[in-house]
């Protein structure tokens, strides 16, 4: 095995992906929903998904309260025993799910509209003809790349997809509410980052 040459051949197929993802209105719609329930309404984003997926709606709950918004992770099964109890009525959610059938997540939305009818729904998905993706007020696309894997089966391109389309979201409701480098400071009390936002550039 050449190393290098599968890492070139990684490092094409997964920027060629990035590029493939739909440029859509979903995500203005999908800013101005976020914005509405947490600036406006002082609801909260709550990101949820399974295995992998839930590590990238983790990563995106955290980026997003670490500038401004907030944003908590909702473990989908931890929902099923209390936890969905953390959701409110003013607060959005962001679903992540490859496959847009994960049993976890369906059941998740299930739940979450019997306790508020009215939540708002965003979902990143691959399929935008799966269960997931027609329950959703916005579905954000990843154009459903192969995965880099050689068995054609670990979420590889597909993980690094939806953290982008993370950071489209965070970096987008960013700027529409005027996140300064001041707020950054007052969230950051440590650390590399906190010392370097409280320096003039």
């Amino acid at each position: 095995m050449d190393i290098k040459q599968t890492m070139r051949q990684i490092l094409d197929a997964e920027s060629e992906a990035i590029k493939n993802i739909p440029v859509t209105d979903q995500y203005v719609k999908a800013v101005e929903m976020i914005v509405n329930a947490t600036a406006k309404k002082h609801g909260k984003l709550v990101t949820s998904g399974m295995g992998k997926a839930g590590q990238i709606a983790m990563n995106i709950a955290t980026t997003f309260s670490s500038t401004g918004t907030p944003a908590i992770y909702l473990h989908p099964s931890e929902a099923q025993h209390g936890d969905l109890g953390v959701i409110q009525p003013d607060d959005i959610l962001l679903l992540v799910s490859n496959s847009g059938h994960t049993r976890e997540i369906i059941e998740l939305v299930d739940l979450a509209h019997k306790l508020y009818p009215q939540l708002p729904l965003i979902v990143i998905t691959g399929k935008p003809e799966s269960r997931l993706a027609k329950a959703a007020d916005v579905c954000l696309v990843t154009a459903d790349a192969e995965e880099v894997c050689p068995l054609g089966l670990t979420p590889t391109t597909s993980t690094t997809m939806m953290t982008v389309m993370g950071d489209i979201l965070v970096v987008c409701v960013m700027k529409a509410i005027g996140f300064t480098r001041e707020d950054y400071a007052l969230r950051h009390h440590g650390g590399y980052l906190g010392n370097l936002s409280r320096k003039n550039k």
